[in-house]
């Protein structure tokens, strides 16, 4: 497996690329935005690992640079910044994970494992509801726009469009779209829930999701 890590700090860039690479990763090292979005435009990576405060690009640039390509690579952003407003302009901007800092070395392996295990287990067919299609391929939501989610939007719209009959509780959710991830709790859920509200939108269709925070959840076709 190939990853990207880019990190301006020297010290933690050489201890995770050690860390990963112990784990038998084949391992490029960035130090800035630019240097990371020449590996990029080089070089096909499993995942890439970005440091949201970076010289020169910051990581939220270098993912909209790459995500405006229709680069699907699975993304984990690393930041320093542990606030919702700074989770939701990473995600908005194509992120797949993020992890705050500091963090454990386990814990950053078992997002990197979890991103490749993911987009590796994708498969079978478009789904559709209503107005809206969900692809697996390149993880598009197509309605009169289409959209790009990451990969827990997607699991999350995939789990609800394939029981559209059944309301999903937040416990079943965790269960189900997170796995017992750490931290992952009922503010998780109503967060992607929000996310996906709001991609729901943007592609100019009439469904939603309703349901109520620490409930359960289920599509609603509207009109």
């Amino acid at each position: 497996m190939k990853l990207l890590l880019a990190e301006d700090t020297a010290d933690l860039n050489r201890a995770v690329s050690a860390a990963l690479e112990f784990q038998h990763y084949d391992v490029d090292r960035a130090f800035d935005g630019e240097e990371a979005l020449d590996f990029l435009r080089r070089e096909s990576y499993d995942a890439v690992i970005l440091d949201i405060m970076m010289p020169k690009k910051d990581g939220l640039e270098v993912l909209r640079e790459i995500r405006a390509r229709r680069d699907t690579t699975p993304v984990l952003l690393l930041t320093a910044k542990a606030e919702v407003d700074d989770r939701v302009a990473g995600l908005d901007a194509g992120a797949d994970d993020y992890l705050p800092k500091p963090f454990a070395m386990k814990e950053l392996l078992a997002r990197i494992r979890s991103l490749i295990r993911r987009r590796d287990s994708f498969e079978g067919g478009a789904l559709s509801y209503a107005d809206v299609t969900l692809d697996p391929e390149g993880l598009v939501l197509l309605a009169r726009n289409s959209v790009r989610l990451s990969i827990k939007e997607y699991e999350l719209l995939r789990a609800l469009m394939s029981n559209p009959d059944r309301e999903l509780g937040t416990g079943w959710l965790l269960g189900h779209v997170w796995r017992g991830e750490p931290g992952a709790g009922e503010d998780t859920v109503w967060l992607y829930v929000s996310y996906l509200k709001g991609k729901l939108r943007s592609v100019g269709s009439a469904v939603t999701v309703r349901g109520e925070k620490g409930g359960g959840f289920a599509l609603e076709a509207g009109t």
